[in-house]
């Protein structure tokens, strides 16, 4: 058994994010699973555009509907790379991270830590920016199953519904991100 760490912004917590925290649960066999919320002060801005409380409900939301059991915690920032794994390990504590990343898993490994790569799946889809613009473009779309429909291929059920029942879609509408949509 190890300790599995799952380091992301999870803006919005999507399918991608699922895969990876899966592979943690998988690979902790047993043991605890942290998904650690980066930019946890961030909030209201096109880039963050929820709170770290808000994508915290969002990956119990995903986690209760799949029955896994995992602990959340928030990192701020701190605009430092070379003491990035230093601050954020004084958070979410010592295990394996767990990631698709590469920038992020050099970091980790020149601080000594263990890595468990996780391939991406269908990165042109998960990335962040894309389900984001995908959002924006149906937050002003009034028919939460059109909704529903469109964004079940990137996002998980659980976090639609809390999307939809928290009026959060509306939220990417509000803001000029300077990244066209096609």
């Amino acid at each position: 058994m190890v300790r599995c760490i799952v380091l992301g912004r999870f803006q919005p917590f999507h399918m991608g994010h699922a895969r990876l925290v899966e592979a943690a649960i998988k690979h902790a066999q047993g043991d605890e699973v942290v998904v650690a919320i980066g930019s946890a002060q961030a909030e209201w801005e096109a880039r963050n555009p929820w709170t770290f409380d808000e994508r915290c409900e969002m990956v119990q939301a995903w986690a209760t509907e799949h029955q896994h059991a995992v602990t959340v915690v928030g990192i701020d920032d701190i605009n430092d790379a070379p003491n990035w794994v230093e601050h954020a390990t004084e958070t979410h504590g010592e295990g394996v991270l767990v990631t698709s990343d590469g920038p992020t898993a050099e970091l980790y490994q020149a601080s000594h830590w263990t890595i468990h790569h996780v391939d991406l799946h269908e990165r042109e889809t998960f990335e962040g920016w894309r389900v984001r613009q995908s959002i924006r473009m149906l937050s002003t779309v009034m028919d939460d199953d059109a909704t529903r429909e469109v964004l079940k291929q990137s996002i998980p059920s659980a976090v639609i519904e809390w999307l939809v029942e928290h009026d959060a879609i509306f939220r990417c509408s509000t803001f000029d991100t300077g990244v066209h949509a096609g």
